[in-house]
C-alpha cells in the first residue's frame, strides 16, 4: 500500500536521524572500512537504550516517577492529537485578511474599509434564496436547542425526542419570551421558559399552555412560524425565500458519506467581511487561481510576501473550466480544476489532483477530488450571518486509505488557500458592472454572475445600517 510505505519512509528517515545523534565528526577522519562499525555500535546503543527506557522498573515511592509519567502521558496525548484528531481550524472576523493601518487595531481598520465601500443599490440582495447550511449535525444533541441570527433572521433551533430537527422564530406570542434561551425541548415541542406555553415544531402551532381554564381553547394565532429544514451529509440545512415560496429543487445527499465508506477528517471555519456572491464567483474566475494560488501554500497567506523567491522553488499550476448544468438541474454549477505542483521546474503527477466541484445553489458546493491515495470530498457551506458578514465552513470526507495525517495535511492547504482569497475579499468591494475585457477568462465571470442571479427576488432590497460598521 503506498500509505504504508510512506509510513515506513518517516520512520526509517526518524530512526537513522536519532542513530546519527550518536556519531561525531569522527566519523569523517577515520577509514570507511570502520564506519560500518561505528553505525553498527550506534544502532546497538540506540535500540539498548530504547529498550531499557521501555522495560525500566519505576521507583513507585520517587515524585520525580509520577511527574515523568504526567509528562510522557501529555506528549503522547499531543502527538496522537497532532496527528490523528480530526483538524478544527476557526477564524473569526479580524484574526486574517486585514492590514492594520497605522497605528490602528485590526478591527478600526476592519471597519474604516467597511465604511468605504459602497453599498446600497450597488449591491445585490443580501440573502439569496435556496438552502443554507445552519450548522453541522453533531453542534445539535437529542434535547437541546439553541438561538441563532443568521440570513437576516431571529431564529431557535432544537433537536425532538425523535432526533429530527426543528426551526421556529424565537418570540413567543404571549409574552415575547425568547424560545432559544432557556427554553426547554419536550418531547418533539419547545416550551417557552417564561410561561411554559409549549409549541410544535412541525408547524409551530401552541399545544399546552398549563395555567389556562381547562373549559378553554388555545387560541389559533397563539403560534410560530415554522421553517423548513431537512438534514443529511452531517449538516442540517434550512431552505429560505425572501417571497416565501416552497422549496423547488433539494440538497443531494452524498452515498459514501450516508453509507459511510468515507470518513469525517476535520473541518475549517471562516468569517469574512464580504457579499456572498462574491465568494461562489471565484469557481469562475480562472485568472485569480494562477495570481492568488499560484505560489506554494507554504508562502503563507499574506499576500504581500507569498512571492517571496525564498519560496519560487515550487509552484502550483491550475486549469479549470465552469459551466451551469441544463435543466432540470438549472440550480447546479459544475466546476473542473487540475491541480498540479512543480518542484525544481519538474512536475511530479503524484502530487496531482483532479477536483469536480459543484456549486449547489447560493450557499453550498461539494468539491470531489481525486488523488493518488483515493477519492474525497471538502463540503463547503456559505451561510450569511449579517448583510456583509459570511460564515464559511469546509469539512473533509476521505475514504480509509488516506490516513488522518494525510487528510489534515490536505484540509490545511484548503484552508491556506482560502485564507489568501479572504485577504482579497475582505478588501474589495462588489462592483454591479464590472470592466469586462474581451477574454475567455471575463466571459466565464459574467456567465457565472448571470447564472447566480436567479436566486434573487427582484423584491427584495438590500438594506445597510446607517453607520455601515460590522460587528465583532
Amino acid at each position: 500500500m503506498p500509505v504504508r510505505r510512506l509510513l515506513l519512509a518517516i520512520f526509517m528517515l526518524v530512526f537513522t536521524i536519532a542513530v546519527s545523534a550518536s556519531v561525531t565528526e569522527k566519523i569523517l577522519q577515520i577509514p570507511l572500512i570502520e564506519v560500518g562499525g561505528l553505525w553498527v555500535k550506534a544502532m546497538h546503543t540506540a535500540s539498548s537504550r530504547l529498550a531499557g527506557f521501555l522495560t525500566f522498573t519505576p521507583d513507585l515511592t520517587s515524585p520525580w516517577t509520577y511527574a515523568r509519567a504526567a509528562i510522557l502521558a501529555w506528549l503522547g496525548y499531543a502527538l496522537w492529537a497532532f496527528f490523528w484528531r480530526p483538524l478544527n481550524r476557526v477564524r473569526k472576523l479580524g484574526d486574517v485578511g486585514y492590514v492594520a493601518e497605522g497605528s490602528f487595531t485590526t478591527k478600526e481598520t476592519a471597519n474604516f474599509i467597511q465604511r468605504r465601500k459602497k453599498n446600497g443599490e450597488e449591491l445585490p440582495p443580501f440573502y439569496p434564496n435556496g438552502w443554507f447550511g445552519l450548522m453541522e449535525s453533531f453542534c445539535l444533541k437529542k434535547g437541546e436547542s439553541q438561538a441563532l441570527n443568521m440570513l437576516g433572521m431571529e431564529l431557535v433551533i432544537y433537536r425532538g425526542q425523535n432526533n429530527r430537527v426543528y426551526v421556529l422564530d424565537p418570540y413567543c406570542p404571549h409574552n415575547g419570551g425568547h424560545l432559544g434561551v432557556g427554553g426547554r425541548v419536550v418531547g418533539n415541542c419547545l416550551e417557552c421558559p417564561f410561561h411554559a406555553w409549549t409549541f410544535r415544531g412541525e408547524d409551530g402551532k401552541c399545544v399546552s399552555i398549563p395555567y389556562m381554564d381547562k373549559s378553554a381553547k388555545i387560541p389559533s394565532s397563539a403560534k410560530v412560524k415554522s421553517h423548513i429544514v431537512t438534514e443529511l451529509n452531517g449538516w442540517i440545512y434550512l431552505w429560505h425565500h425572501a417571497e416565501g415560496l416552497e422549496p423547488n429543487w433539494s440538497v443531494p445527499e452524498i452515498e459514501e458519506i450516508a453509507t459511510g465508506q468515507w470518513t469525517y477528517r476535520g473541518r475549517t471555519e471562516h468569517h469574512i467581511n464580504c457579499h456572498i456572491e462574491e465568494i461562489p464567483e471565484n469557481g469562475a474566475d480562472l485568472v485569480h487561481l494562477g495570481q492568488v494560488h499560484g505560489p506554494i501554500f507554504a508562502a503563507g497567506v499574506d499576500l504581500r510576501t507569498m512571492w517571496s523567491t525564498f519560496w519560487s522553488f515550487a509552484q502550483h499550476h491550475w486549469s479549470a473550466d465552469w459551466s451551469p448544468c441544463p435543466e432540470p438541474d438549472g440550480h447546479i454549477g459544475e466546476v473542473k480544476l487540475k491541480h498540479a505542483l512543480a518542484l525544481f521546474g519538474r512536475m511530479f503527477p503524484g502530487l496531482d489532483l483532479d477536483v469536480t466541484a459543484k456549486q449547489i445553489g447560493p450557499g453550498i458546493v461539494y468539491l470531489y477530488f481525486e488523488s493518488v491515495l483515493g477519492p474525497g470530498v471538502y463540503l463547503q457551506h456559505v451561510t450569511p450571518m449579517g448583510p456583509l458578514h459570511q460564515k464559511v465552513t469546509h469539512n473533509i470526507y476521505v475514504n480509509t486509505y488516506i490516513v488522518p495525517p494525510v487528510a489534515k495535511f490536505y484540509m490545511l492547504g484548503e484552508a491556506l488557500m482560502v485564507e489568501r482569497d479572504i485577504m482579497i475579499w475582505n478588501n474589495k468591494q462588489y462592483v454591479r458592472r464590472p470592466l469586462y475585457v474581451a477574454s475567455k477568462e471575463d466571459k466565464l465571470v459574467k456567465k457565472h454572475r448571470e447564472w447566480y442571479s436567479q436566486f434573487y427576488s427582484k423584491l427584495d432590497k438590500p438594506v445597510l445600517r446607517k453607520d455601515n460598521t460590522l460587528d465583532f
